[in-house]
């Protein structure tokens, strides 16, 4: 499988809001979902306040990530905040994951970020335990998990 990535761009705006409803489907959170392709595009595109990377196999989206910059106090620097990260049904256990994390481990290192971090449902045991084959750790008292140090870098580096 030969994936490819890309950033969104603002014509991309239908097909971010396409994957936004089928993971908020898959999380049982469809309700929820009240963005429209208004407010992404002037969220997104207008305010960039997030970015989108796309995973590609033959030239088709199969995966996507939403993310954006915080801000470590402690580290004093900036880290990416990973809000979602979705595969296609039909494409996972391939590997398009971990690509996409293998992509923003490098978004990461290329900005001086400090760590990559999100949040996962506890209910979703095959993502935690992904997430924690990685080198992920969960922080006590709270379902968010990290990459720092050995393991960002680790993950940076696409396997051979």
């Amino acid at each position: 499988m030969a994936l490819t990535f890309r950033f969104a761009q603002e014509a991309d705006t239908p097909l971010i809001l396409r994957f936004i409803r089928e993971l908020a489907d898959y999380e049982h959170m469809l309700d929820q979902v009240v963005a429209d392709e208004a407010v992404l595009r002037d969220q997104l595109f207008e305010r960039h306040r997030a970015e989108v990377l796309f995973a590609l196999e033959n030239g088709t989206e199969v995966g996507f990530a939403l993310f954006f910059h915080n801000f470590s106090t402690f580290l004093g620097r900036s880290g990416l905040y990973l809000e979602d990260l979705y595969v296609r049904p039909e494409h996972r256990e391939k590997g398009v994951g971990r690509a996409l994390l293998h992509q923003l481990a490098a978004i990461a290192a290329e900005r001086g970020c400090g760590r990559l971090e999100w949040w996962c449902l506890n209910w979703n045991t095959p993502s935690i335990g992904f997430y924690k084959s990685l080198g992920a750790e969960a922080m006590e008292d709270w379902t968010v998990y990290r990459l720092s140090g050995k393991a960002l870098s680790d993950l940076e580096q696409p396997e051979a």
